[in-house]
């Protein structure tokens, strides 16, 4: 039964009251709970998969790898490395502090809250709750009124495992969530865009709370003179097209060598087609592409599209069924740098080429945009992947591949100013949602010598002191 928003102070305050009971939990006790949630991820898989096709059409084979696969391993690395992760941290002592000792304690930071998109919805919702159980956190999470089916989902399996003063679900629009952005969270945990992402963190500044933003933004693919050109296109092609391009870290445009420029949108074009079909009509009826999720999102990705077709010199593929939400894996080769397309991120099965000479030509281009979630080298030169790593800023980068570094266990993941603010996932997960407490234990009493009143004596060490910090 979903949670209406008169008793949103409710669940908050109770979550507040079980705070201590949830701090005093032994990593055991953590561990219990996050193997209670992976045995119900299991039993619900099917309920998924369905809920996932009822949404917006997304394969089955796309809901295990996207969203089943990775909170899985989530859940695996976080019960192997827990233990370890919550036991105090011993710190070396300087020397002006001679007689004393240091540690980092982590506690809990207190009630959370998690926002989660339409996109990767089981996966953004979950897997921050599995960060927030691991460090002691109560949680309310508000999945997207834009994927309900999975919404559901997301609820039995949370009412499975969880009574409500730990974690606890709460559906609604935009003035639920404006509402909960009221309440005092301790931390705010977002997955969204940019613009929303501002909104957040305008609320949270009012309560003062922590944020870790998971925003987006125009994550670019460099493809050098060296690249192995098939092995790319065979990567581009399932990370670009994988939930029909919804996907925050999926290649938004591709830069490309102009060596390449002869063959290499052409070939792009016939792997989408030995993937997906080579007719419209075999596309649309594919069990391996997902729709655009809504109406307005279509007429979104549509608008950049019409715009892109008076700016670019070629584009292959483009059909558009607004009645079925859905958008044909589409090439727009060399549009111009002010097309929609080129400035706004995509979020949709649209791939711009552009073409260049010199490798700075690509990073100014690069340069250009806000810094991106992520951004992908192909190449076989080392320099070239050294250069373009040591004169650009990204969340996160792979070379020679798409996607992965999202789900390697022990990589932060997370944006840079546009693209987001704190890292998640395993450790960095854990920390998110922690406090990390400085404890300092006298042992000796030795900083007494420096008290006043200030005597020659006194004097003298201090003189001692900082001509030994100054050598």
């Amino acid at each position: 039964m979903p949670t209406n928003t008169s008793n949103i102070e409710a669940i908050f305050q109770q979550q507040k009251d079980n705070l201590p009971a949830l701090k005093a939990r032994s990593a055991q006790d953590r561990i219990a709970m996050l193997q209670r949630l992976k045995r119900a991820i299991l039993r619900f898989r099917k309920n998924i998969v369905k809920a996932g096709a009822e949404d917006f059409g997304k394969p089955e084979a796309e809901v295990d790898i996207a969203e089943i696969m990775p909170l899985l391993s989530e859940l695996a690395n976080t019960s192997k490395h827990l233990q370890r992760w919550m036991k105090p941290k011993r710190v070396s002592t300087p020397i002006t502090l001679f007689g004393a000792s240091g540690k980092i304690v982590y506690e809990p930071k207190g009630t959370s809250l998690v926002i989660a998109p339409w996109n990767y919805p089981v996966f953004l919702s979950l897997g921050p709750v599995i960060s927030a159980v691991a460090a002691g956190c109560s949680a309310i999470i508000k999945p997207s009124e834009f994927t309900p089916a999975l919404s559901a989902v997301i609820r039995e399996i949370v009412e499975d495992v969880f009574e409500t003063n730990e974690v606890a679900v709460i559906d609604g629009e935009v003035e639920t969530t404006t509402r909960l952005l009221e309440l005092p969270f301790d931390h705010i945990f977002f997955t969204g865009s940019p613009n929303v992402g501002k909104i957040v963190m305008a609320a949270a500044a009012k309560n003062l709370s922590s944020v870790t933003l998971e925003l987006g933004g125009k994550s670019p693919v460099i493809i050098d003179a060296s690249a192995k050109l098939d092995d790319c296109i065979e990567k581009l092609v399932w990370a670009k097209f994988t939930n029909n391009g919804q996907t925050c870290i999926a290649p938004d445009y591709l830069l490309v060598h102009r060596s390449h420029e002869a063959q290499f949108s052409n070939e792009l074009y016939e792997r989408i087609a030995s993937v997906y079909g080579r007719d419209v009509t075999t596309q649309q009826q594919s069990e391996d592409l997902a729709r655009i999720v809504n109406p307005r999102h279509f007429d979104r990705v549509q608008s950049l599209l019409v715009d892109a077709k008076t700016k670019a010199e070629q584009v292959l593929g483009g059909h558009c069924d607004a009645e079925d939400c859905f958008i044909s894996p589409t090439l727009v080769v060399e549009p111009e740098i002010n097309a929609k397309i080129m400035q706004e991120e995509i979020f949709g099965p649209l791939l711009p080429i552009r073409f260049y000479d010199e490798i700075d030509e690509a990073l100014d281009i690069i340069s250009q945009q806000p810094k991106p979630l992520a951004l992908y080298i192909f190449a076989q030169n080392q320099q070239i992947i050294d250069h373009v790593i040591n004169n650009s800023t990204a969340g996160g980068t792979c070379i020679n591949t798409c996607l992965l570094h999202f789900i390697h266990s022990n990589l932060p993941v997370g944006g840079v100013n546009n693209s987001g603010i704190g890292k998640s996932h395993g450790h960095y997960g854990f920390l998110a949602f922690s406090n990390e407490r400085g404890v300092v234990r006298d042992h000796l009493s030795l900083s007494k010598q420096l008290f006043a009143p200030y005597t020659p004596r006194v004097k003298k060490i201090l003189q001692l002191t900082l001509r030994f910090l100054g050598r």
